[in-house]
């Protein structure tokens, strides 16, 4: 018997549960699940991320402690993982006594191997708000990979971390203002120190080939930066014992209580910690998303090597879920909270899609809410649920045969595909796990419907074939359900009930069901109702707010400004290189009645000299003349664009004649 501790990453204690969330709970779920049913000592810890500026700033605007904000949000988490059937050992807190502990032990242990330094650092802070910014409050430009609108700790496209004054073009959430960069003191770690050691342990195996080839490629061929651990006060969070007025930054204990939450179940239950944590006997399993790969893949396992902890046995990772393949929207309500889902649709219609598309690798899933309906119907009704509604109330007086009847190798050929199911689950490949039995249903169904158990009832001679046929049916559909025990363990609870068998384990699937009663059948599963679908997706239909403006608009002028601007149509009578310039051509504008002006624009990256010649522009005529290196430059023609080669040149609409007034 293996024993075996798995994790999912800890959700943020300052919002719900949505339906992007359970992709990753759901997943460790099932594989939990099937690692109990195999027999094998199997925990399943977690907890609320419950440290940060963010916390601080709720509490604030609600009036409330943050104690009591993480508190609320932690029943919300627990009753929403509840409903779809995600069965925690233990979940906890990162706000809790063990956690602390488990931060100073780790923390001095970095110490005594001297891998914290302290640093000048430059941050950002907010003048407005008073504050120095945490990393979630400002976005900007990845400075690595130049995509806009990234979080100030690291790039959801590249995964480059940084710090937020390094972002380009940084803006403050709390209050819209650009930041200005003050410095302060802040801990660093120096996992550098470990590099050979993480490059060993990141291409060992125990990480996906995508992963391992991502961090090799991008971060381990050169020296691994110093992890700025530490944030100033004002911060909801454990202050650092030897560096008063600083707190461990929020990446630092989220991970920590992984531990924390397993020594609180453990002294709760009377376990053994150090047989979970510090025994090469115990696996330890990761679940978590591919945009949250660095820390865990890095900083974590530095964090456990250092302080004697067991280093994760395998990190699953999974992509994003989109819906209708696009990313989840509030304007078109397919971001679905959990509390909203489970107010209109049976929660195992979820674990079935989503075991349905998650593989082993590290791929998006899509949710397209057609297919959705589609699968759930199709395969659970119409092919697993099917075998037993259709044949139970025939045999609910008699039962079962007393011995297995002769069904062409069908109960065989189901128990004989046990270890390649098997295989499929423990791999996280769960799509495969499921084609694999419902390419046993597709056998199953079409020896009921030859059968035809409705005609034989029908015929009083033909008893004895009807429950045998009956038999067939009702152990197939049982082998079904405990092959899907781990995705639909209510699926299971029905099949044991209606059989009046005890729960199952994995091996029952070889041992057929005979002699034994049968109860009356009770609907195990409702075919998806697309007006709820429809219904859950209006609920959560949020009106888009009034979009801002990314112009960069200057301030605001009155009428009586713009009309002191002289803007003429003008003629193009000559366009010339300035050959000593790489931006600028010479332009002479005709304005009619013989006036001509020169004018050196910065078009030359967009124009070529010919192209310009007889052409009507707009121009500034009033502009003060200004003396220039190539000469004097008497006014300015209107572009628009962004630069370089982009450069467009505004032109009057045809009828307009030079020396006319714009306005």
């Amino acid at each position: 018997m293996r024993r075996i501790l798995v994790t999912s990453a800890l959700p943020y204690a300052n919002g719900p549960i949505h339906l992007g969330h359970l992709v990753e709970y759901l997943q460790t779920d099932i594989w939990t699940r099937f690692q109990k049913l195999r027999g094998n000592n199997a925990i399943y810890i977690c907890a609320d991320d419950t440290h940060g500026t963010a916390i601080t700033i709720r509490a604030n605007q609600e009036g409330r402690t943050e104690e009591e904000v993480i508190a609320e949000m932690s029943a919300a988490h627990q009753r929403d993982f509840s409903g779809f059937g995600i069965d925690f050992t233990h979940y906890g807190s990162t706000n809790s006594e063990p956690c602390r502990e488990v931060c100073e032990e780790i923390w001095a242990a970095l110490r005594a191997k001297g891998m914290v330094i302290e640093k000048d650092v430059e941050q950002l802070f907010d003048i407005e708000k008073g504050q120095f910014l945490a990393d979630r409050f400002v976005r900007g430009t990845c400075p690595n990979c130049k995509k806009n609108d990234q979080p100030g700790d690291n790039c959801g496209s590249c995964g480059q971390t940084y710090t937020p004054a390094e972002l380009i073009d940084p803006i403050s959430t709390l209050s819209g203002t650009k930041p200005e960069i003050r410095t302060a003191k802040h801990l660093f770690v120096q996992i550098e120190q470990l590099h050979h050691f993480l490059d060993e342990w990141t291409q060992s195996g125990t990480l996906p080939k995508e992963s391992a080839n991502y961090l090799k490629n991008y971060f381990l061929h050169e020296p691994l930066r110093d992890w700025d651990i530490s944030r100033p006060a004002p911060y909801f969070g454990f202050e650092i014992p030897d560096s008063p007025g600083n707190y461990w930054y929020v990446w630092f204990d989220a991970p920590v209580g992984y531990i924390g939450t397993t020594k609180e179940w453990c002294d709760r239950e009377g376990e053994d910690f150090t047989s979970w944590w510090k025994s090469p006997d115990t696996e330890i399993h990761h679940f978590i998303g591919k945009d949250i790969q660095y820390f865990h893949t890095l900083f974590w396992p530095a964090m456990l090597n250092a302080s004697g902890y067991t280093l994760p046995t395998k990190v699953h990772i999974h992509g994003f879920l989109t819906v209708d393949g696009e990313k989840m929207s509030k304007s078109k309500g397919t971001f679905v909270k959990a509390e909203t889902y489970l107010k209109h649709l049976d929660p195992a219609y979820l674990r079935y899609f989503y075991a349905s598309k998650l593989s082993a690798k590290i791929t998006d899933i899509d949710m397209n809410l057609e297919e959705f309906a589609m699968k759930v119907n199709a395969d659970l009704i119409g092919k697993v649920v099917n075998l037993a509604s259709r044949t139970a109330r025939f045999v609910k007086d008699v039962g079962l045969s007393e011995t297995y009847p002769e069904d062409d190798g069908l109960f065989a050929a189901a128990a004989g595909a046990s270890d390649e199911i098997a295989a499929a689950y423990e791999a996280g490949d769960f799509a495969r796990a499921t084609r694999i039995i419902l390419a046993l249903a597709d056998k199953a169904n079409p020896f009921v419907e030859m059968r035809a158990p409705w005609e034989l009832k029908k015929n009083p001679e033909k008893a004895q074939e009807l429950q045998d046929v009956c038999t067939i049916a009702l152990n197939l559909f049982r082998q079904l359900s405990i092959y899907l025990a781990p995705v639909l363990p209510g699926l299971a609870e029905g099949a044991a009930a209606l059989l009046g068998t005890e729960p199952a384990k994995w091996d029952d699937v070889k041992t057929p069901l005979t002699g034994s009663p049968v109860n009356k059948f009770k609907h195990l599963m409702q075919r998806v109702d697309p007006a709820k679908v429809t219904k859950m997706i209006e609920e959560s239909r949020e009106e888009a707010p009034a979009p801002k403006s990314s112009l960069d608009l200057a301030p605001e002028i009155t009428f009586d400004d713009f009309s002191k601007i002289d803007l003429r149509v003008a003629e193009v009578i000559k366009a010339e290189h300035i050959p000593e310039a790489d931006k600028l051509l010479k332009l002479t504008l005709g304005l009619g009645e013989g006036e001509t002006r020169n004018v050196f624009a910065g078009i030359k990256s967009a124009y070529k000299p010919e192209d310009l010649n007889g052409r009507l522009v707009v121009m500034v005529a009033n502009l003060a003349p200004r003396k220039m290196k190539f000469g004097i430059s008497e006014g300015m023609v209107i572009a628009a664009g962004p630069g370089k080669d982009e450069i467009y040149v505004l032109s009057p609409d045809s009828g307009a004649k030079p020396g006319q007034r714009v306005s």
